[in-house]
């Protein structure tokens, strides 16, 4: 881990080409005067990860699928920090332009590139918040960044100065599409500078706020005032995600039920009645995630065998290369797998108990993520208890995880809750039943008994008898088959979502007409 302010060997690779005149450092910038019904229009869509360089969770897929099905009807383009890890995957960026510092946020140079089918992103260029060994939230070990909520202010104002035509002197956002906590103050420098540019603000995970302690307002340029319940201010903490969701023009989640779930104390995290009143207002709603086209078992280069509904030879010829990866014995029963953070929100602690049950019942069980470290122990222990019935790979390889899919009969997710959740359609896309709690989107994109099978207690008990339920449809060939094919047909891509969003911009940018 780096903490060092000088330049990186990626960051002084960086072109030094500028477009345009630094800004001031001591004021905003000011917004330029342009009607949205003049050009094509404009969205910014700010992330904190983005798959295509730096990925930690869900999130990552989405801000590398969304902003390609939406560009077809409108200019969008992607802003995010310039991590280590990104600018040594980017190439040459040029540099467009310097974002003012303000109160305790630095200054900073704006990058430009482009993905190599054509998506423009912008690059926030700032070593010394940036230029680290870690995720895009903390470092090696999981611990969160000391200065997160400055790293993090400076993505939204960066935000907010790019929709007042600041930084890219050729182009400035007729609207931010904002994700997350990471983000969410975009939606208040704008409230609090008087731009009258709306901004969509989409929870992928209430459970993550981006909480810091109020001794922080001036340092992030929050006025005083804005630290109240009508505000940024929760249980006494300051709330990056509140305060998106109190200042942005509209407010959507990654699926139907969870965005009905949140407005209730049980999955609120404490903000259920800011969700309400949102919900009540009309500017609440739930929009399911896709897949993108890459998932299709015919074609996927990733696989060991192509495969299609009409013919599962491909399959069995994953089944058989997982079985080899994870150290499984050849085996003709059920094959049960586990994709996922290895976090409490996900359930591991039942799939663990579950385990044995499976495997003592004569199936296998193939698990791969990362996570904490309690569990990541107790499932290598299970493994060590359970040779050739058991495989643990901690970890993230693509080429696993899409073989998992593709060569299990089952995933196994069971958890507490799941705002969309994507590993549930790829295994449905890939002839893998999802064994899955009846939460958030894994309730909105599983059909019980249909396409994966569902249970509603959070219990071992409950989970248990989805298993059998899962196993008698093995032992039935024909049934087992009519399931794979109808799970296959269900998932949808991006382009159902992107309309969807399309009908939440317009009517955001009514609202301000």
């Amino acid at each position: 881990m780096s903490n060092s302010t000088g330049s990186s060997p990626e960051v002084a690779a960086i072109s030094l080409s500028r477009q345009g005149k630094p800004e001031s450092l001591d004021s905003p910038p000011v917004p330029r005067n342009r009607s949205i019904s003049s050009a094509r229009q404009s969205i910014l869509y700010v992330t904190s990860e983005m798959s295509d360089y730096v990925k930690a969770g869900g999130l990552g897929e989405v801000s590398a699928a969304l902003p390609r099905a939406l560009r077809q009807h409108y200019d969008v383009r992607v802003l995010i920090p310039g991590y280590r890890e990104l600018l040594s995957r980017i190439g040459t960026v040029e540099v467009v332009g310097r974002l003012p510092g303000m109160f305790g946020v630095p200054a900073c140079d704006l990058g430009r590139t482009r993905t190599r089918d054509g998506l423009t992103i912008y690059v926030i260029l700032c070593p010394e918040l940036y230029n680290r060994e870690g995720t895009p939230y903390g470092d090696a070990r999981g611990i969160d960044w000391a200065d997160n909520d400055i790293r993090f202010a400076r993505l939204g104002m960066a935000a907010a100065d790019l929709a007042m035509g600041a930084g890219d002197p050729t182009w400035q956002a007729d609207l931010l599409h904002l994700n997350d906590w990471p983000s969410g103050l975009a939606a208040a420098y704008l409230q609090w500078r008087g731009v009258p540019i709306p901004s969509i603000l989409t929870i992928h995970n209430l459970a993550y706020q981006g909480l810091f302690d109020r001794t922080r307002l001036p340092h992030l340029g929050i006025p005083e005032a804005a630290f109240q319940v009508e505000g940024v201010e929760f249980y006494g903490k300051l709330s990056f995600l509140k305060a998106g969701i109190f200042y942005a023009s509209h407010i959507t989640t990654v699926s139907s039920t969870y965005a009905n779930e949140i407005t209730k104390p049980e999955y609120g995290c404490g903000l259920d009645g800011l969700l309400r009143a949102r919900a009540d207002q009309g500017h609440l709603e739930g929009i399911i995630n896709g897949i993108d086209e890459s998932w299709d078992p015919s074609t996927d280069p990733y696989l060991a065998s192509p495969f299609t509904p009409d013919d599962w030879t491909g399959k069995r010829v994953n089944a058989d290369t997982v079985r080899k990866t994870f150290g499984l014995a050849v085996s003709r029963g059920p094959l049960f797998a586990v994709v996922s953070r290895l976090v409490h929100q996900k359930g591991v602690d039942l799939a663990i108990s579950a385990a044995e049950a499976i495997v003592s019942q004569g199936g296998q069980v193939a698990v791969t993520g990362r996570g904490e470290m309690r569990f990541e122990r107790a499932l290598e222990a299970l493994a060590r208890r359970h040779p050739g019935s058991v495989g643990v790979r901690i970890g993230y390889d693509e080429t696993d995880a899409r073989r998992m899919y593709a060569g299990s009969d089952f995933l196994l997710m069971p958890s507490r809750f799941e705002p969309c959740g994507l590993s549930q359609m790829y295994a449905q896309k890939f002839g893998s039943l999802p064994i899955a709690h009846r939460t958030g989107g894994l309730a909105d994109t599983i059909e019980d008994g249909v396409t994966g099978f569902l249970f509603g207690e959070m219990s071992l008990h409950a989970f248990l008898d989805a298993i059998r339920r899962g196993v008698d449809t093995f032992k039935s060939r024909s049934r087992l088959s009519n399931m794979r094919r109808a799970a296959m047909s269900r998932p949808k891509g991006w382009s159902h979502s992107a309309n969807k969003y399309r009908d939440v911009y317009g009517r955001a940018w009514q609202a301000v007409a």
